[in-house]
């Protein structure tokens, strides 16, 4: 198999260095060239053809939104990482790269002791998603899954243990192209959402907030960073800080959140099977679950769990996921009741949230408040 072809964009030297010697330790990757802004990228994009592309934010001339921008406008789907400083400001300026149409990030590692340290943070975060984005096996550990060339067929849904259950909670979960899939599920959700939604994209602390804030803009739902112990109320999406575990814990007092920093699952905090598996408990299996976009197969285990108990799984399809792995590895395991494009998903989750109520639940038209 040839190996994946990498065009470096960094403005610093010190940071082109490691990342190149990261990637070429890699015998499946090629870096086949750099560049030290955004304008140089644009020309070596269109001569080199890379598999993939990593890119800065902060460089001179055109930064790194500005060039995935201007790659988008030619039409050129080639993936692109985005390269993101811990910080609010690079929080906010990696959304708005998703938003333009970059497919992933990584963070540059701060605080390290040492290059060699520098390089590990890279190697873990940087090299599984290339081989995710670019359909590459992943080594032991990384959590990604293979995202084959062809199609995968789905399995049909494994027969029941128990009857379906009108849902009382939503449960969401999403990884890799998931903030740009969220942003256009939930705003076509209704206001008037008659459950809870909590959800779990996999993002470090500081993104999530920001995060949070930006679909609360775009959205009729009150969309909050989740905080503990919170009562669950519908119409209010909590979403899962960075770093910390969501959970719900029910009492007689009605379902509460619960935020932890117990082990990563799945290589994941936060990671979408605590969820899945909490609100089964919580909510007895009346549960409604969809799985997105996303590297790895976290929420398999949970899907399962709410399939047994009566609740209902809806995953996003192949065609329309950056990484078939979280949602594939749940059609695949037989456990999908829906596999279904993106721009169909939130007509399905208000179809199912319908079979509680006593009036018709209609998408929403509007977006923002």
């Amino acid at each position: 198999m040839d190996p994946i072809r990498v065009l470096v964009v960094d403005d610093s030297v010190v940071v082109r260095k490691i990342v190149t010697d990261v990637l070429s330790s890699d015998p499946a990757i090629e870096v086949m060239g750099s560049a030290v802004n955004g304008k140089l990228a644009l020309g070596k994009v269109e001569a080199l053809k890379p598999d993939l592309v990593t890119m800065d934010i902060e460089m001179p001339e055109m930064n790194g939104i500005e060039a995935v921008r201007a790659i988008r406008a030619r039409r050129n789907r080639v993936p692109i990482v985005m390269f993101s400083t811990l910080t609010e400001r690079g929080a906010s300026a990696t959304l708005d790269a998703l938003s333009a149409g970059a497919n992933d990030y990584v963070t540059k590692p701060a605080n390290v002791g040492s290059v060699a340290q520098s390089m590990e943070s890279v190697r873990e975060q940087l090299i599984p998603r290339i081989k995710a984005l670019t359909g590459r096996p992943a080594g032991p550990g990384a959590g990604a899954a293979r995202l084959p060339a062809a199609p995968v067929a789905a399995r049909p849904p494994a027969p029941r243990t128990a009857p379906t259950k009108a849902p009382a909670v939503l449960v969401i979960g999403s990884s890799t192209g998931g903030p740009e899939a969220l942003a256009r599920v939930l705003p076509a959700l209704p206001a008037s959402l008659p459950v809870p939604v909590l959800l779990v994209q996999h993002m470090p602390p500081v993104f999530t907030r920001q995060f949070a804030q930006r679909l609360d803009r775009l959205s009729a739902l009150r969309v909050v960073e989740a905080v503990d112990g919170t009562p669950l109320r519908p119409g209010t999406v909590h979403l899962a800080p960075g770093d910390h575990h969501l959970t719900v814990r029910g009492s007689g007092r009605g379902a509460t959140t619960t935020l932890s920093q117990g082990p990563p699952e799945n290589f994941c905090r936060p990671a979408v099977d605590p969820l899945f598996r909490s609100a089964v408990t919580a909510y007895d299996g009346a549960v409604l679950s969809v799985v997105l976009t996303g590297m790895g197969s976290d929420g398999r285990a949970g899907a399962s769990a709410i399939r047994d108990a009566g609740g209902t799984v809806v995953v996003q399809d192949q065609a329309t996921s950056v990484v078939w792995g979280m949602p594939g590895a749940v059609a695949t395991a037989g456990l999908a009741d829906e596999v279904l494009p993106l721009d169909r998903i939130a007509e399905a989750i208000t179809r199912h949230l319908a079979r509680a109520l006593p009036a018709p639940l209609t998408l929403a038209t509007g977006t923002a408040r």
